[in-house]
């Protein structure tokens, strides 16, 4: 695989770690503002107030699950294992690394994973 274009997904990889971040941030701030709320509410006010906190928490963990996968490819590109399946070893594929930069799995494998989880 090219320097350029593993050079290119690290950057892409990192404006997305940033974005994460920044999101996460922003997804606290609003649960602070939720939960400090006025205690003179009704009980509709109450139960929007915990579905927006379910919904920033499953948010949250998505983002979480995205950031991790990401520190792990920008671990790989350092140890020079970016790009290969976790699998089976073999190279995957750039079009489908431009789209998942973080895709631990050739299309083959990932294939054969989700067919199993049916």
């Amino acid at each position: 695989m090219e320097k350029d274009f593993i050079q290119s997904m690290k950057e892409k990889m990192l404006e997305e770690k940033k974005d994460i971040i920044n999101s996460l941030v922003a997804n606290d701030d609003d649960s602070r503002k939720i939960l400090s709320g006025s205690s003179a509410r009704d009980s509709i006010d109450e139960a929007s107030d915990a579905v927006d906190l379910n919904m920033l928490q499953y948010l949250g963990e998505k983002d979480m699950n995205r950031l991790n996968l990401i520190n792990a490819a920008l671990t790989r590109i350092e140890l020079g294992k970016y790009g290969l399946c976790m699998k089976c070893g073999k190279q995957i594929p750039e079009a489908r690394l431009e789209y998942i930069p973080y895709a631990v799995l050739c299309v083959d494998c990932k294939s054969a994973d989700e067919r199993r989880n049916r």
